[in-house]
């Protein structure tokens, strides 16, 4: 756990007078294993389109012609007619660029800094970059994952608030907020405050 002499004096400054339950600093903004799983399924997107790419381009680069089929109709470009071709280049572009910013995010989200996070009766606090968040714990639904062991953990504190997301094969599913405490010491204790703090706060009525 930090001591005021650790945290950024904008953060001690917002913090006041009010008791700590606990400070830390977040190694990374997310788990590493939710930035790794972008990562890897970047590479497989864009290994499965390098597959049209070097089918549909692959000839033009050495110079040969493409045959494909149009709406049924034989179709030749090359070169010298890249008219034929510019469509399916076009889509095929669309779909490297999402292969590139599923992969590009993922390396970013590795290298992201999750910042301070501070734990009070009333609120849990986050500073990074001179951005502060405070988050009232009764905007927490108690629903919390936590991982790693005693040197690092992962904490993951779902809210009430979330948003609905649309699915291709089955109905629309809630999605809920999810504040990430990446990357500490002691996240086994640090979530036992967090949940009874939640608790604690519950606006619900108990029956």
């Amino acid at each position: 756990m930090l001591g005021n002499s650790s945290l950024p004096q904008e953060l001690v400054s917002a913090l006041g007078s009010e008791n700590q339950d606990f400070a830390v600093k977040a190694g990374r903004a997310e788990p590493l294993k939710k930035s790794l799983s972008l990562i890897a399924f970047g590479m497989v997107w864009l290994a499965f389109t390098s597959v049209f790419v070097i089918a549909f381009l692959g000839p033009l680069f050495l110079g040969n012609e493409v045959h494909f089929e149009t709406n049924g109709v034989p179709t030749v470009a090359s070169r010298d007619n890249l008219g034929p071709i510019m469509i399916p280049a076009l889509v095929i572009g669309i779909f490297i660029t999402i292969g590139i910013g599923m992969l590009s995010g993922g390396i970013y989200k590795t290298l992201k800094k999750g910042g301070y996070f501070i734990g009070t009766p009333l609120r849990l606090i986050q500073y990074r970059k001179g951005n502060l968040r405070s988050i009232d714990w009764e905007q927490f639904s108690g629903d919390i994952e936590v991982s790693g062991d005693e040197q690092k953990g992962n904490i993951a504190l779902r809210l009430r608030s979330g948003k609905m997301v649309s699915q291709k094969n089955g109905p629309d599913r809630y999605v809920p907020d999810i504040i990430y405490i990446s990357d500490i010491p002691n996240a086994f204790e640090v979530e036992q405050s967090c949940r009874k703090r939640i608790k604690e706060n519950d606006p619900t009525p108990t029956n």
